[in-house]
């Protein structure tokens, strides 16, 4: 009886280790990983079209039509417990518009970059219900103000409003936090 006890207990202790969530650190680095793999799928192919195209006309028409099937792709790569998205709180496209959380770190980073303290490489690790949330920040560079700055070219203008009719995406300066690419990990 007495070993039933103890192999019971050890059981029970056993469980609970098991279903405690993994260290935030491990959730990091794994969500880094997944970031990375959508950031190199998405930059490596825009950077081929801006290179095709200086005037970022190409560029907008592979944002437009390949974009969320690169990310598709990429979240049919990951654990069926991960995925990877982009947001910003200027959307382009609505099916990137942020939620409450994203807009509660978006906002913090723009926050930092007012104060000066911002540190692009800074990585929010945030708990959402059952989720981890993995954030980090994109910055408008020069070449991204081809499409999303104050002075977009007529031919982009109109591809924009052609396939995003609903646009919110424009007016950034370089350095302006553009958005975030975000890994979601349920453990």
């Amino acid at each position: 009886m007495k070993h039933l006890s103890l192999i019971t207990s050890i059981l029970v202790a056993s469980t609970a280790l098991m279903a405690q969530p993994a260290e935030p650190t491990e959730i990091k680095k794994e969500g880094i990983g997944y970031i990375k793999m959508l950031g190199k799928a998405l930059k490596s192919e825009l950077k081929q079209h801006l290179q095709a195209d200086k005037t970022g006309l190409e560029a907008i028409n592979f944002c437009s039509t390949k974009a969320q099937a690169i990310t598709a792709e990429v979240n049919k790569q990951l654990p069926s417990y991960a995925k990877v998205r982009r947001t910003a709180l200027k959307v382009r496209n609505l099916a990137n518009s942020p939620d409450e959380t994203d807009v509660k770190v978006m906002k913090a980073y723009e926050a930092k970059i007012e104060q000066g303290t911002f540190d692009p490489k800074d990585i929010e690790v945030v708990k959402a219900g059952e989720t981890y949330r993995v954030y980090k920040p994109l910055l408008a560079q020069k070449v991204c103000l081809k499409c999303h700055g104050t002075q977009i070219d007529p031919k982009i203008q109109a591809t924009i409003k052609k396939y995003y009719p609903k646009d919110q995406a424009t007016g950034f300066k370089e350095g302006d936090l553009r958005g975030v690419i975000v890994a979601e990990i349920k453990k």
